[in-house]
């Protein structure tokens, strides 16, 4: 078979399948989606882990309208006893992954167009053939032409889903399926632009009048980043089915595996080295290793080790959280880009907007895909030992921290690049402009200059061993960089804060000398003492030889 290209923009599984683009093939997923027999499920996964696809998939499988066995050919699920379900349900599909808009009326517009797709495609089956007689076809057809002319009500829109979930199950006599992706985004998008309270009461509506018609389908699956709103959208559905990156179920089918990523490599004349694996390995989902598939197709296209992976729908939750967090959580998140790994209670269960506590925000961040969870364990609720999965989101977090300490990212890695080529005075201008303009979270304590080094060092994890209150000679320096090798030098930093800068600066490099903080490094060893005074600041330094 002649692979004409990778899959790079095309989530639709016809299309890809039809195309012959590259495909893994996931289609076992139809058989645990029928074994597990859930009334109602929500798998949660990061952004830009297959999951249009699979549902895509899931949809092309059961669609009573469609005959899918063309593109359903030679792959896995065929050659189980599943394969006589093979296009024998109506489906409901709605994808609101698009749905990230600046205002309410937008959002409505932009749902009301996805729920048109279905109800049009829906009228061109049978809409002839409908009980004229019924109230239900009443509405379904004024709802249709409602949407199609962009006049549908809010209260309209709301029930839209119910009442076509009711007429297919009439016309048809099987419960449908009802396959909701990316069902999070509206509700984070009003979060985020400021318009949830005015569309919170129709979110509800929308999806807990679709869901609590449980009478007329089969059954539900919906995808996102974590469950929301849990009190309104889910309060009908209390034994819905949570499928986290925790669980086994559905583990191995978002995500490319180990052996998926090396094949699709082999396929593009590319290897799995350390150095592929450093920069996109290190998920984990249900104990299955897993790799970043929209990371490795791009670099399968491109051919080049870069960041490819941006995660922005649910970055300004965690910006916000950041800027409110307790400062046990920051205590544990500075920990966490010292060392890279943290050992924390986690909450995936709820989310972040429904709780604003450390434990969903740990969730939030593993949920999203910027941590990894290596051990856990409940005594009795879970701790977990998570960790920054790869150099990839290494990245993600400095551009994190960045805006945390409102400095951009480009000045970070400038600045810190100087720094550890032995270029001083250009490393103290940036660093004076850096102060200069963020006086606002500046404010006047150590550990506030302390936390923009420790972000700054996320980016040279793999170059050093980055250290922050390490014991050393005779005492603990603030900072220490150990190099990996002889091509960078080790660096020390010790800060001082207080009204004499000039003397401060001296103070802060004698105490490096005087005890001897350097004792455990050899090689070209930059010290350097940096005294602070509100805007002020000012910098002595020294190179050794050890």
């Amino acid at each position: 078979m002649i692979v004409q290209g990778l899959p790079i923009g095309n989530e639709q599984f016809q299309i890809v399948r039809e195309k012959n683009y590259y495909y893994d093939d996931k289609t076992l997923m139809i058989k645990e989606f029928l074994d597990l027999q859930d009334t109602a499920a929500l798998i949660t996964r990061p952004r830009r882990f297959g999951k249009t696809l699979n549902m895509t998939m899931l949809r092309e499988f059961f669609d009573i309208t469609k005959d899918s066995h063309s593109i359903f050919e030679g792959l896995k699920i065929m050659d189980t006893p599943c394969a006589v379900q093979l296009n024998s349900k109506p489906v409901l599909y709605f994808s609101f992954k698009d749905c990230a808009v600046t205002t309410s009326t937008d959002m409505l517009d932009k749902i009301s167009r996805e729920v048109f797709k279905e109800y049009a495609r829906y009228y061109m089956e049978f809409h002839q053939h409908l009980d004229s007689n019924n109230p239900y076809t009443v509405i379904f057809y004024r709802t249709y032409e409602q949407l199609r002319d962009h006049t549908v009500s809010v209260n309209d829109l709301a029930a839209s889903i119910e009442i076509l979930i009711y007429i297919i199950f009439h016309y048809y006599h099987v419960a449908p399926i009802l396959l909701i992706d990316e069902y999070d985004q509206p509700i984070l998008s009003s979060y985020e632009h400021h318009y949830h309270e005015e569309l919170k009461d129709f979110f509800a509506s929308l999806y807990g009048s679709a869901l609590k018609s449980n009478q007329y389908i089969d059954c539900a699956l919906l995808t996102g980043i974590q469950r929301v709103a849990k009190e309104s959208i889910f309060s009908k559905l209390n034994n819905i089915q949570v499928y986290t990156v925790l669980d086994k179920a559905y583990s191995g089918y978002f995500g490319l595996t180990a052996s998926e990523t090396e094949m699709l490599l082999q396929t593009y004349n590319l290897v799995l080295n350390q150095q592929v694996k450093e920069m996109y390995d290190g998920y984990t989902f249900g104990g299955v290793d897993i790799y970043n598939p929209w990371s490795i197709l791009m670099y399968a296209k491109r051919k080049n080790l870069e960041n490819y992976w941006i995660n922005t729908s649910t970055n300004f939750l965690i910006r916000q959280a950041l800027e409110t967090a307790t400062s046990s959580f920051m205590n544990r998140f500075e920990k966490l880009i010292e060392v890279g790994s943290v050992r924390v209670g986690i909450n995936l269960e709820t989310s972040f907007l429904e709780l604003k506590d450390e434990y969903t925000l740990w969730g939030l961040l593993i949920n999203s895909g910027y941590l990894k969870v290596m051990t856990l364990e409940y005594i009795p609720t879970p701790i977990a030992t998570v960790a920054i999965p790869n150099k990839e989101v290494s990245s993600e977090f400095q551009s994190l921290v960045a805006e945390y300490t409102h400095i951009s990212d480009q000045s970070l890695t400038v600045m810190f690049s100087y720094l550890t080529n032995g270029n001083i005075e250009e490393f103290f201008n940036i660093y004076k402009e850096i102060v200069l303009n963020c006086t606002s979270y500046y404010d006047a304590k150590e550990n506030a200059y302390h936390m923009l080094f420790l972000g700054m060092c996320i980016s040279l994890r793999g170059v050093y061993m980055v250290s922050s209150n390490i014991e050393s000679g005779h005492g603990r320096s603030d900072i220490t960089l150990k190099s990996f090798n002889d091509k960078h030098p080790n660096v020390i930093i010790e800060f001082k804060q207080g009204d004499d800068i000039a003397k401060l600066k001296e103070d802060a490099l004698n105490q490096i000398l005087d005890l001897k903080y350097y004792a455990s490094l050899t090689g070209k060893t930059i010290c350097v003492g940096l005294a602070h005074n509100k805007k002020q600041c000012d910098i002595a330094y020294t190179i050794l030889d050890i």
